[in-house]
């Protein structure tokens, strides 16, 4: 299906058509952007042994700073979580999902509106450690917290940070992306995403399918200017459960961007802004790859050396 001019077709060819709907929600991912081959799959089996390794590294130096039980710490209860501080782990709404589009199915949207739609992958729910290890493991520290461990200096973002440059090298400099500062050994990739979609959306396409969306939405009884208007609704962030209101404004949302091929003409925009970018800056990101690269091998070989 050609992903251009696709608003210029009549709403109601793609009313009931499932080939339509499948095409839009496999645009709807991640995995579906250029940019996304420079950044590595955590749940693929070479991502999954960096989050191994990192925690057999991060095992032996918290053993190094003296906490004697990570001794006997089986890497299998912890591998794919991250840590959080104890007491400080609180269910709250979960407004959102990990879609570049958000909702694209009505009936999954009638059901949970705009709240937690995808379930966590396992193995990446947070743990609760205590203060003193939750600060050794992240080198986070809270008013009154010591930076030392049993008299050893905690390293610089701890003992998960010191097992992550162990595997990647030297950490890149920090990069500011929509106001944020990130850091990161894929923050290059994420900087050229975040520019690349800023761009995309002045984009007249993707405006023509902004208005073509919420015009639909009018017809629903629902007035929001773009898809984001709608998810981001302050009135979503009051409960842990979504109100009858979100419920139908998300079931809404999700069957005006089937209907109007919303996901298919934002997708080929976005998409042809990343290659843009790509081309302009394929040396630094080929560079990026590669130390990606170098280091899931670093990670498969102290896998397979613990082995």
């Amino acid at each position: 299906m050609a992903l251009t001019g696709l608003l210029a077709v009549s709403a109601c060819q793609f009313v009931g058509d499932d080939d339509s709907d499948d095409e839009a929600r496999r645009l709807n991912t991640m995995k579906s952007f250029p940019l996304n081959a420079y950044i590595p799959d955590a749940t693929s089996p070479d991502g999954k042994a960096v989050g191994t390794a990192q925690w057999i590294l991060a095992k032996q130096c918290m053993v190094r700073l003296g906490f004697t039980g990570f001794k006997t710490l089986d890497i299998r209860t912890v591998d794919g979580t991250y840590p959080v501080r104890q007491g400080t782990l609180a269910s709250s709404s979960k407004v959102g999902d990990d879609s570049p589009y958000g909702v694209d199915d009505p009936d999954l949207a009638a059901e949970h509106g705009y709240h937690n739609r995808q379930r966590d992958e396992p193995g990446t729910q947070p743990m609760e450690w205590p203060a003193d290890q939750y600060a050794a493991l992240t080198g986070t520290f809270e008013s009154g917290d010591s930076r030392r461990a049993h008299g050893h200096p905690i390293p610089k973002k701890g003992c998960m940070g010191e097992a992550v440059r162990k595997i990647y090298g030297p950490e890149p400099k920090p990069v500011k992306v929509g106001g944020v500062q990130l850091s990161g050994y894929y923050s290059l990739a994420a900087q050229y995403w975040y520019q690349a979609h800023k761009a995309a959306r002045k984009d007249p396409a993707w405006k023509k399918a902004d208005r073509a969306w919420s015009d639909c939405m009018k017809d629903e009884g629902f007035r929001y200017p773009d898809p984001d208007e709608a998810s981001t609704d302050s009135a979503w962030f009051r409960g842990d459960k979504p109100s009858q209101k979100e419920k139908k404004t998300a079931a809404a949302d999700a069957r005006c961007k089937l209907d109007t091929g919303y996901i298919q003409a934002v997708h080929a925009v976005e998409s042809r802004a990343q290659k843009k970018a790509i081309a302009a800056h394929k040396k630094e990101l080929d560079e990026q790859r590669a130390g990606a690269e170098r280091a899931m091998a670093n990670a498969r070989k102290i896998v397979d050396d613990r082995s």
